[in-house]
């Protein structure tokens, strides 16, 4: 794990960023607009993991607890198809893409299909917690705010997105559908994670923390709200807002303006996707658990 050092930090984009990306792609400014208005927030000392919980890590722990997730349950996972989300039956965190696909050869790879609860579930077992939507976001940037964790300007070596695998610029989501085309022709729908750590220390936040930009998306402890009551947003997240919980980071299969350190998405908590991974934090000083920083 990384220790974070207190601060009063800069949360969300500033007026400008806004403006910015609102003009470079095709998504309106409403789609960002609750990355709005950008305020600071005093943030306590934790210590957060440099890595993405790995599949291995959650093998080491359900083979201890005996702990099955919610796509286990119901006998199916949320895998993107040829055109849209399919609910693919067998899917888990144990086969992402759905039978015949297997992690095996991949337990350095950031685990997914986990909802909120599960990695709630992984945190306790290692005595630790999920990160704040506060402590991700300043992991990720550090002291200052910056649009990706190395910094201002884009490199497809930089982060693992769509734009790493297609090496070439995606702005609107017709290019987009594009290289998934290409990927599940050649890949099928198995995820295009890569070892934790792969981007490192290029892609690193000023923290020295990893895979804060793309791999997995990642479940926060926090509950999705909006940063000012009196601003207007889209009516999509103010019905989100106290229902639904933060997720952060964007993944393998998200654009460059996906995967930025303010970019925040809310989600449904039973919600899981072979996308979707998390990462635990620990309060500091460390607790008397001999597991805090296992």
């Amino acid at each position: 794990m990384v220790t974070i050092p207190a601060a009063e930090v800069q949360i969300g984009s500033s007026e400008e960023h806004m403006d910015g990306l609102t003009s470079v792609q095709h998504y309106g400014r409403e789609w960002f607009e609750d990355e709005s208005p950008q305020h600071r927030r005093a943030v306590a000392t934790f210590a957060i993991d440099t890595y993405p919980v790995t599949n291995g890590e959650y093998l080491a722990f359900t083979e201890a607890t005996g702990h099955r997730t919610a796509a286990e349950l119901r006998g199916w996972g949320l895998v993107y198809g040829a055109s849209y989300w399919e609910e693919r039956e067998g899917a888990c965190w144990r086969r992402p893409a759905g039978p015949g696909d297997s992690v095996q050869d991949r337990l350095d790879h950031p685990v997914v299909h986990v909802g909120h609860a599960d990695a709630l579930a992984y945190a306790a077992w290692a005595g630790k917690r999920l990160p704040t939507e506060a402590e991700w976001e300043y992991a990720a940037h550090g002291p200052q705010w910056r649009c990706w964790p190395w910094g201002a300007e884009w490199g497809p070596g930089f982060a693992n997105c769509a734009e790493h695998w297609s090496g070439t610029a995606i702005s609107d989501f017709a290019a987009w559908r594009s290289w998934w085309a290409r990927r599940r022709a050649e890949h099928g729908e198995t995820p295009a994670t890569t070892p934790v750590g792969a981007f490192s220390p290029t892609g690193d936040s000023p923290f020295g923390v990893a895979d804060l930009a793309g791999n997995v998306a990642e479940w926060t402890a926090t509950t999705y709200h909006l940063y000012d009551r009196d601003r207007s947003y889209d009516p999509v997240y103010t019905m989100a807002a106290g229902r639904y919980m933060v997720v952060r980071g964007g993944s393998w299969k998200d654009f460059r303006f996906q995967v930025r350190t303010s970019e925040r998405i809310a989600v449904d908590p039973v919600y899981s996707s072979f996308a979707l991974g998390f990462r635990c934090a620990a309060d500091l000083p460390l607790g008397s658990s001999p597991c805090a920083f296992s």
